[in-house]
Formats: C-alpha cells, structure tokens, sequence
C-alpha cells in the first residue's frame, strides 16, 4: 500500500525524521491559509499523486505550463498555482498518459538547498536484511544512479539480530561526504528512518531529495512509504491513511474477494490458483503469440462464491477477448472450481471464448460439472494445450 507524500512525512516525523513544516490542502483557499500558518517568503505548492515525476510532470489541459511541483513566493501565488493544479489531471512518466487527477496539495516552507542527496530503505531479498540505499546523486531516479555510475551508491545490509549501530550510520554519512555537526544530523535521520521502516511494516522508505540546508541541517524534503499489504492488520492507523481514488477500482475490488490481481494491457484473461502458476501461464500464453489481460491468482481454498467474483473481474475489462482457467486441484478442488466457472459464465452470460484447464483433486467431477453445463467452454488436456486453444480462439474471434 502507497502512501501521499505529506503523510509519509507525518509518519516519519513522529519517528524523529526531519522534514520541512507544512500542510496539506484540497482548496485554493486552504493551501493560501496553509501559506499564511508557516510564513514566508518563499513555499512549495506540490501535487499529491501516487507517481513519481511530478515536478517534471504536465497538466493535460496545459502541457506546455508548469509542473505539478511549484515554487512561488507570495500567498497570492500559492491560491493561484493551487486552483491550476487541484482538479486537473497531471501526466508523469509514472502515470502514464492518462495521468492522475490532483484532489489534494502539500503547501511546504521553502528549504535553503545546499546540497541534494538520496537515502532509501527497502529489504533486500539476496542477504534477507534491510538495506539503506544512498548516494550523492540525490533528486534524480536511484536506477539512473545505478546504471551511469554505480559507484556513487552506497549499500549497508542491517544485521536483524543487532538492529541498526552507529557504525552504519556513520558510514553512510562519511560515504555521502558529510563533515562536522551533519554527521550527528544525519546519524540521527538514518536510525529514525530505519526505526520506522522496521516497526511500520514497510516495503520501501526513499527520501529524495535528502537536502543539506545552507546552515547544515538534514531534511527530507520529499518522501516515499510503502507499506506491506500483509501487516497492516497490525497498522489500523496507517491501514486508514489508504487512498482508493489513487488505485486501480479493479485492483480495490479484488482485495474485497481476497483475490491477488493485477491488471496487464493483453487480451487474454488468466484464473489461475498460486502465484507461481499464474505465472507460468502468463508465460505460455505469450510463447504461443497471445498477450495475458492480466494477473489474477484465486489462492489454494478459493470458494464457489471468490471464483464467481474472480470470473467477473475478468470480465470487466474490457480488452478481454478471452478466458483461460488453469487450476491445480490440490487443497483447491477442481469441482469447486467447475461450479463457480458455470455460475459465473451464466451470471455475466459469457461473451468470449473459455478455455479451462484442470488437474488434480476431483479432477473428472470437475470436467464433468463443466461438460454437462451446456455453456461453450472449451476443456484442456495440460497447460499447453490450453495455450494454443485460448489463442486460437481470440485469433478466430478477431477475425
């Protein structure tokens, strides 16, 4: 789960981490109020979007104007900028061209920039440890950093058993060319980030730009938090700070059902149960010239009730051309999955070709359940088989 950018730095704040002071706002009137509180002479009106990109980024309804990131030095620009932003659209390269609509702004205290530096957390799953990521290239992307100049990237794996030293931080601060009082500063900003990556449950922490101001001081001056969607039944607080107009309705809807689902830009829609042979059918699927819709893994004791609610999220989407079920009946039985691939089918009345493939627990009731359904579904002898039919059959159907 993703988090807004002035949330991220609230979280992190009540950790010890040093962020700028700030506020958000959803009106013009209220990002001027914000203004207004922290004082002059200069603030940073930002976007709120789940994409990276947005300083650089542009309004669909004004290309060629300004970002979603802005500098202005009255409380008069800040209304201004603020109503060109909210509820307009805002293109990056992480939103692709449909871009996000803005329904909220970050109104910041503008920061004495002496230098920008990254500084990231995530857990690296070769040494199964937390890693702190850093480097001097801050404010431009860390896989940049890493392809151009990989040298300039500083990695320290985090020990679970002794938790963070201050051998770790220091380390990191003299690697980032840190002198005199910022050592300290920065020691301090690292272990409190680190300490907030462990005890909120997170998948990535990432500060960029980490900024030292013109009188020494560390400061995030953007932050990053993702959150494992696993543990946030211990995290009610941060469980709350979710953001649904920010995700996919498809992707929102699936979690409903307990459904792991993804949608792709293919035509060929997958059921599958586990994850890994959800991927391998994605695989086959292409090997044999057809392209997956998407990425949807029912889980090994799916109900009648989640396939039915499976199958209709497939079906939503309206690039779907066809349906290829592949299940593994070990705890999943492929009975049951018979039973809610013929009530779905009846209750969407199916529009595209089915293929289904099943093998394992009752697998002859199940091929059974669906022969004797009188619907036009289309039964595989192995995962192979299913491939080429499915793609036989959009083919057919475009032709």
């Amino acid at each position: 789960m993703n988090i807004h950018e002035y949330q991220a730095k609230e979280l992190l704040k009540a950790y010890g981490v040093a962020v700028p002071r700030g506020g958000v706002a959803y009106t013009a009137e209220e990002a001027e109020t914000v203004a207004r509180e922290l004082g002059g002479p200069v603030w940073v009106v930002k976007s709120q979007i789940h994409a990276g990109g947005r300083g650089a980024g542009r309004f669909q309804d004004n290309p060629d104007g300004k970002g979603g990131v802005r500098v202005v030095k009255s409380v008069e620009e800040v209304g201004r900028n603020a109503a060109e932003m909210l509820n307009h659209v805002l293109v990056t390269k992480q939103t692709g061209p449909a871009g996000k609509e803005v329904k909220r702004l970050y109104v910041e205290e503008g920061a004495d920039i002496k230098r920008e530096l990254y500084l990231g957390l995530l857990t690296d799953r070769a040494s199964g440890r937390v890693t702190i990521i850093a480097s001097t290239e801050g404010g431009m992307e860390i896989e940049e950093v890493a392809h151009n100049t990989p040298e300039k990237i500083v990695k320290v794996a985090i020990d679970p058993v002794t938790g963070i030293q201050g051998y770790h931080t220091r380390r990191i601060a003299f690697a980032l060319g840190l002198e005199g009082k910022q050592v300290g500063s920065a020691a301090k900003f690292i272990a409190a980030a680190y300490k907030a990556f462990v005890e909120l449950d997170c998948a990535i922490v990432e500060i960029n730009p980490l900024i030292v101001t013109g009188s020494g001081d560390i400061l995030a001056l953007d932050a990053k938090m993702s959150f494992d969607d696993n543990a946030l039944f211990r995290h009610k607080d941060v469980a709350a700070l979710r953001d649904e107009a920010e995700e996919d309705p498809a992707e929102i809807e699936a979690a409903r059902h307990d459904l792991n689902y993804v949608k792709l830009d293919g035509n060929i829609g997958c059921m599958v149960n586990g994850a890994g042979l959800a991927m391998a059918t994605m695989d086959i699927i292409k090997l044999y010239g057809g392209e997956p819709a998407n990425f949807l893994d029912v889980g090994g004791g799916a109900t009648k009730e989640r396939v039915t609610a499976a199958f209709k999220l497939i079906l939503s989407d309206s690039n779907v051309e066809g349906i290829l079920v592949n299940i593994f009946g070990g705890i999943m039985r492929c009975d049951v999955i018979a039973e809610g691939v013929v009530a779905a089918a009846r209750e969407v009345h199916l529009h595209v070709p089915l293929v289904v493939r099943l093998e394992g627990t009752n697998v002859t009731l199940g091929k059974e359940i669906l022969a004797d359904s009188g619907l036009p579904i289309v039964s595989a002898d192995n995962l192979a088989d299913a491939a080429d039919k499915i793609v036989a059959a959009v083919v057919k159907e475009a032709a």
